[in-house]
């Protein structure tokens, strides 16, 4: 009977409920579950964003960077299309250029530059646009060598346009003079003596004052002095016209044309080469024998020296006596 009462229920101690901690702690544990999951998906955002920031200030880099690159070549091109020195130039050292542009187009068409590379080609566009400049100081050095040349070479034409007038000028003054010279170097005659000769068959000569004796004419005159005309040979062209106003010509006389200062081209009877003496006074004397006989009438006779007539003569042959 004791044994049955101490197993009554009154006697036994009650057990513990251990539940509410469980759901203590499995809340709990949810709790920072979700806490952690909420914390990484706001720090995954954060990278994401910042990444989206990153490439979004690479893409705005390498667009500026696009945009200086065409700038640049716009310039380039803009200036060499109007320069036709700087394009020489530019073509000069073209090997040089090239490399520089294909890097710069490489690092900017790539598609994931990363910013070292934009960097680059920032830098190397830096590098195109001072060699563009270098270009354009050459340029403008060279434009001022060329202006100062030009300056030099108006200078020069200028000094020459004067020196060409003032040679021209002393050209004219000495052909002036040269023509004054000329002038003044030609001979002038005088005292002239025309006779008729008649030739007997012995070989005597004896003067005749009929047309129907005269075998030849006797011609002689002084040369004048003349301090300008230089000494030696003068050549003295002498025309004869017969009383029907013809001129004496004759193959054996030597007769053919010269030319005059006033009267053109004119035909001669005989020319004669005199060796004259300068300032000295000559006397010349020739004769001269046509095929044809002599008719009665006056036989003029003129001298011409350097273009000028010089002196002249008359002989009147007659059937009677001689006059001169």
């Amino acid at each position: 009977m004791s044994n049955y009462s101490s197993m009554t229920p009154s006697s036994q101690t009650p057990q513990k409920d251990n539940r509410g901690l469980i759901y203590g702690i499995l809340i709990a544990a949810l709790l920072g579950t979700w806490g952690y999951i909420i914390y990484d998906k706001s720090r995954t955002k954060e990278e994401i964003e910042q990444k989206d920031l990153q490439y979004a200030a690479l893409d705005s880099s390498k667009t500026a960077v696009q945009r200086e690159y065409n700038e640049a070549l716009i310039r380039l091109d803009g200036m060499t299309s109007t320069n036709a020195r700087l394009d020489s130039l530019v073509k000069s050292r073209d090997t040089e250029l090239v490399e520089i542009k294909t890097r710069i187009r490489t690092l900017v068409t790539k598609q994931n530059a990363s910013a070292r590379e934009i960097n680059e080609a920032r830098q190397l566009i830096r590098q195109l646009n001072g060699k563009i400049d270098g270009y354009l100081q050459e340029i403008e050095r060279l434009q001022g060598i060329n202006q100062q040349l030009t300056e030099d070479n108006q200078t020069l034409s200028q000094e020459k346009s004067q020196l060409n007038r003032d040679l021209s000028s002393v050209k004219e003054e000495k052909a002036e003079l040269a023509d004054k010279v000329d002038v003044g170097s030609t001979l002038h005659a005088s005292r002239f003596n025309l006779a008729a000769v008649d030739v007997r068959n012995s070989g005597k000569e004896k003067s005749t004052s009929t047309a129907k004796k005269a075998d030849k004419l006797r011609i002689s005159f002084d040369l004048d002095e003349n301090l300008i005309a230089p000494s030696g040979n003068k050549d003295l062209y002498v025309i004869v016209t017969d009383p029907a106003g013809n001129i004496v010509k004759e193959s054996g006389l030597g007769s053919g044309t010269f030319n005059t200062r006033k009267d053109g081209s004119k035909e001669f009877t005989n020319k004669l080469s005199v060796n004259y003496e300068q300032g000295a006074r000559k006397n010349v004397s020739f004769d001269l024998q046509q095929v044809d006989k002599y008719v009665p009438g006056n036989y003029k006779v003129e001298v011409y020296h350097n273009g000028f007539r010089i002196g002249e003569g008359t002989i009147v042959l007659k059937k009677g006596g001689l006059f001169n």
